[in-house]
């Protein structure tokens, strides 16, 4: 599929190279022919089967020209049919171009990371909710199970197994 687009476009290169040393009269006879064999395809068919590529080629080609220049065509599809086409390659570019690069969430920030570590090693009785709440007063928006999952990364552990200066209630020992 991704060669018959430049397969199309190639052969189109080929016939106007063709059409070149055609007089106008020899060339007005060919479109003629074409568009009456146009005209009995729809009789014989029931409905065109385009390709993608068919369609990508046909949607860039005739794309730029006015609708009432489309509607005099004969074409084996609507005008309208080109004009969705399209507008379905449009769409389709923009939203692969706005597609997440990554599967899953993005990490967290590395300043936040390193704060939630600050804030548990100088709070050694503090837990992982105790720390959310504080960085939630701070204005920053984390989920609790994120400060925990960066508490565990980093090994440190759960707050009343945790070693600090002193036991909890904060007398010497």
């Amino acid at each position: 599929m991704l060669l018959r687009l430049p397969y199309l476009a190639l052969t189109s290169l080929f016939a106007v190279v063709r059409l070149l040393p055609m007089s106008d009269t020899n060339k007005d006879i060919e479109i003629l022919a074409l568009r009456h064999q146009l005209v009995v395809l729809p009789r014989q068919i029931d409905k065109p089967r385009l390709t993608r590529s068919d369609r990508a080629f046909l949607a860039a080609l005739l794309h730029r020209l006015p609708r009432l220049r489309l509607r005099q065509l004969h074409l084996i599809v609507s005008p309208e049919t080109v004009l969705r086409w399209h507008r379905d390659l449009l769409r389709r570019h923009h939203a692969k171009a706005s597609r997440p690069k990554g599967p899953g969430r993005p990490p967290t920030h590395r300043r936040i990371q390193t704060l939630v570590l600050r804030l548990a090693r100088e709070n050694p009785s503090w837990g992982y909710r105790r720390i959310h709440g504080e960085l939630a007063m701070l204005a920053i928006k984390i989920a609790p199970s994120t400060v925990w999952e960066i508490l565990h990364r980093n090994g440190i552990e759960p707050a009343p197994q945790r070693g600090g200066v002193g036991d909890c209630c904060g007398t010497g020992g």
